[in-house]
């Protein structure tokens, strides 16, 4: 059952969807691009081969991608960009032995929350599409 009066505050919602996911981003990002060597080495070691490309590109879509995200610049495309990462991240975890508590489950909701934002898009109140 769709309450209509809290359709109104749709737009409201993906903003705060949008902020939310890129600082979690964005605090998650910034460190590995301020380090981008000690990314690149550590992405070699939790087995993503070559470490230099896979560290530099989770580098930048976070550390990019997240103020994207905030502003509301290709949302769409961002956020499946983020739930893509999320679902590698999700099954290196569950691969380890890392179960859903303290392991994979920021993982799963950072995934329905990019995909929600690839979906509807950044709302009214986005910077562009």
């Amino acid at each position: 059952m769709i309450i209509p009066v809290l359709l109104a505050f749709n737009d409201w919602t993906l903003l705060f969807l949008r902020l939310v996911v890129g600082l979690i981003f964005l605090a998650h990002g910034w460190p590995k691009l301020k380090d981008l060597k000690a990314t690149q080495q550590n992405f070699g070691m939790m087995g993503f081969k070559p470490g230099w490309l896979w560290g530099t590109v989770v580098a930048v879509l976070e550390g990019i991608g997240s103020v994207l995200l905030i502003l509301g610049l290709l949302t769409q495309a961002f956020g499946l960009l983020f739930a893509v990462e999320m679902v590698v991240a999700a099954v290196w975890k569950k691969n380890r032995g890392m179960g859903l508590v303290n392991g994979y489950e920021l993982d799963l909701l950072l995934i329905v929350a990019g995909l929600v934002l690839a979906t509807m898009g950044g709302g009214r109140w986005a910077l562009g599409f």
